[in-house]
């Protein structure tokens, strides 16, 4: 499977990741059996960058992913997770977890963006995972931490990088407004972006991908069928856009795109997979695989052509905007690779 370098960095991302929230019982419950054949799959398919993180399901996704991959050569693949939820034991559990993971309640997320709490957190990860190293950590979703994320986090995560523990940083959020601030003001490298640079909404470009053009940094994206609407080949009704029920209007869109899609030969969600690395700082697309099953679909999804043609085609009937893959075309080469 192709790779692509975290610019400025030795860190190499397959084109397409494993995500491994949903190992951590996102939502339901997935057999261990399931979880450790999924990453088995993703193996002997070519994925090299899996994705974990501490707030997915209490550490239980990292521990699963750790387990998966302990007895693989260490240097053949990467590993990120993120720090800024420390899990600490739970005073009042009450069974079961509320952030949206079936899993026990007996630790608890504290949010912490401190230089300690960084420290803490990826200690504890390295243990969960029983890894000797993270190849990249990302701070998760600093919302509403910006000046302890930037002032503390980050200066604690290049300290790590620069002492050759980590080989790149950054950060991720559901929005793009501040990754591009991390990306033009803190020493990130690259940022995973969800659900802001998809076949239904191209707002990245107004920020975040212009940052990591101006700055030479790289954008790893996910979410890129926002949260459902765009991963059938056909959308209907009472799908689910950016977790909650897309809007008629919405579907009607998503529904115009499948169409434009068939007319090229291409699958919705193959053009949805294949969209965000027509940018030239999108380095890689993850998405989130809970079972065997799963892992080969999105990996026969990845391996098929899409047309550039059918970039053109959507910017000529307003279904994407006019400006996607213009950078492409400012480098000299074709408009979208």
């Amino acid at each position: 499977m192709q790779r692509r370098k975290i610019h400025h960095t030795p860190v190499e991302l397959t084109e397409l990741g494993f995500g491994a929230s949903v190992i951590g019982n996102l939502y339901r419950v997935t057999p261990a059996s399931d979880a450790a054949a999924a990453v088995d799959t993703a193996w002997e398919a070519g994925i090299r960058y899996f994705d974990t993180a501490p707030h997915y399901g209490l550490g239980l996704s990292e521990q699963r992913l750790g387990a998966a991959l302990r007895h693989r050569p260490r240097d053949a693949y990467v590993v990120s997770s993120k720090v800024g939820r420390l899990l600490v034991p739970n005073e009042r559990p009450r069974g079961v977890d509320s952030e949206g993971f079936v899993v026990r309640d007996d630790l608890r997320r504290r949010w912490d963006f401190s230089r300690d709490g960084v420290l803490r957190s990826v200690a504890d990860t390295l243990e969960r995972t029983g890894l000797d190293r993270l190849d990249v950590v990302y701070l998760h979703d600093p919302d509403d931490h910006w000046r302890q994320a930037a002032d503390e986090a980050m200066p604690a995560l290049a300290d790590l990088r620069d002492q050759g523990v980590v080989g790149a940083i950054g950060a991720g959020m559901n929005q793009s407004a501040m990754l591009a601030r991390f990306l033009r003001e803190t020493a990130a490298d690259v940022v995973m972006l969800a659900g802001r640079y998809s076949l239904l909404d191209q707002s990245a470009l107004d920020d975040v991908l212009p940052a990591a053009l101006e700055h030479g940094k790289s954008v790893v994206a996910v979410g890129v069928f926002n949260s459902g609407l765009l991963s059938r080949d056909r959308p209907a009704e009472g799908m689910k856009y950016d977790y909650q029920d897309a809007p008629p209007e919405l579907v009607a869109r998503a529904l115009a795109i499948a169409e434009v899609c068939e007319s090229h030969g291409v699958s919705l969600p193959a053009a949805a997979m294949a969209f965000p690395l027509t940018h030239p700082s999108v380095v890689n697309v993850t998405l989130g695989m809970r079972s065997p099953e799963q892992v080969a679909r999105n990996v026969e999804l990845h391996r098929r052509r899409v047309p550039d043609g059918l970039w053109e085609d959507l910017r000529t009937r307003g279904l994407i905007r006019s400006d996607v893959c213009e950078e492409r075309a400012r480098e000299g080469g074709s408009r979208c690779l």
